[in-house]
């Protein structure tokens, strides 16, 4: 059965640098997804260090080079960090957003639209790829992310009047 599910979305600095912020939150909520949560924040290296790997496995799976590339695209401004709650919400986000390689990114998603980088380029030019946006890859790993960011009082519950409608 569906279930009512919350993700987190973290807007990366380049969403930020490039004042496309209100442009990225418009999609998610034009679908019907809601905001429960939102803040601005500029994490420090221990936070991402935490991210990346406790949470996300990072440098496990692609080392250490590729941690620092990242943290230092990561640590160039704030980010925004905010939480989406609809039916399905991690499922639908992750389809929205598009392929974490931007150059594979399917036509309308958030990262075809505004992101157009490839690994391999990233890499030859030795920066962290400016992909726009995180988004949780699973109901458990954005329970552990929304964790990792928001007090329980941080986040709202209600329903929108644009539910009212559904049941």
């Amino acid at each position: 059965m569906a279930k009512i599910q919350r993700t987190l979305v973290v807007l990366k600095p380049d969403s930020v640098g490039r004042s496309i912020v209100g442009e990225i939150i418009s999609r998610f909520e034009r679908t019907g997804l809601h905001i429960a949560a939102m803040k601005m924040l500029q994490p420090s290296k221990d936070f991402f260090h935490y991210h990346y790997e406790t949470i996300g496995t990072m440098i496990s799976r692609r080392g250490e080079k590729a941690f620092n590339r990242q943290l230092n695209t990561m640590m160039k401004m704030p980010v925004i960090a905010i939480i989406f709650e609809w039916v399905e919400a991690v499922e639908y986000v992750r389809k929205l957003v598009g392929s974490t390689e931007p150059k594979a990114a399917a036509p309308g998603t958030i990262r075809w639209d505004y992101a157009h980088m490839s690994f391999d380029y990233a890499d030859e030019v030795d920066i962290g790829v400016p992909n726009l946006v995180h988004a949780s890859g699973s109901v458990e790993e954005a329970e552990k992310e929304i964790a990792h960011r928001f007090k329980k009082e941080e986040i709202f519950d209600y329903k929108p009047l644009h539910h009212a409608f559904t049941r």
